[in-house]
């Protein structure tokens, strides 16, 4: 289907396809109040380029580390020109991924020691299983 103005109208496997989502992403964000569920026309739900734009913007942010309910406000703002808010929130978010960075940074750590104990031809326990095993 195509508007009058030359905008393609996709079905939600289609519009689903843009960005590499199934359609249960899109039907679980839409119960989420995060897009929007359009009218049906025809039997069928279409999708236009503002869904394809905001689908892109949720997979964007998610991929920069923000949680829904942040993605939904960052939405929010999108509308706006709340600058102030958007910087917030990035940078909130940039200190919950530094603090989990160096969580990951520990982890690495602590299995290179365990891997370097662990030795090939070493008798007794593997102290990587030894480890885990508590």
């Amino acid at each position: 289907m195509v508007r009058s103005q030359g905008e393609k109208l996709l079905t939600i496997g289609d519009f689903a396809a843009t960005e590499g989502v199934g359609v249960e992403t899109v039907r679980f964000y839409q119960r989420r109040e995060l897009l929007r569920t359009p009218v049906r026309g025809g039997g069928i739900r279409h999708y236009g380029p503002e869904d394809v734009r905001r689908l892109r913007f949720i997979k964007r942010a998610q991929a920069a580390g923000f949680t829904l309910e942040e993605i939904r406000e960052l939405l929010d703002l999108d509308a706006g020109e709340d600058r102030s808010r958007a910087r917030a929130l990035a940078k909130a978010r940039v200190e919950a991924l530094d603090v989990r960075i160096a969580e990951l940074q520990r982890a690495r750590d602590a299995l290179r020691r365990l891997a370097s104990a662990c030795g090939e031809g070493s008798v007794g326990p593997c102290p990587i299983l030894a480890s885990f095993d508590v």
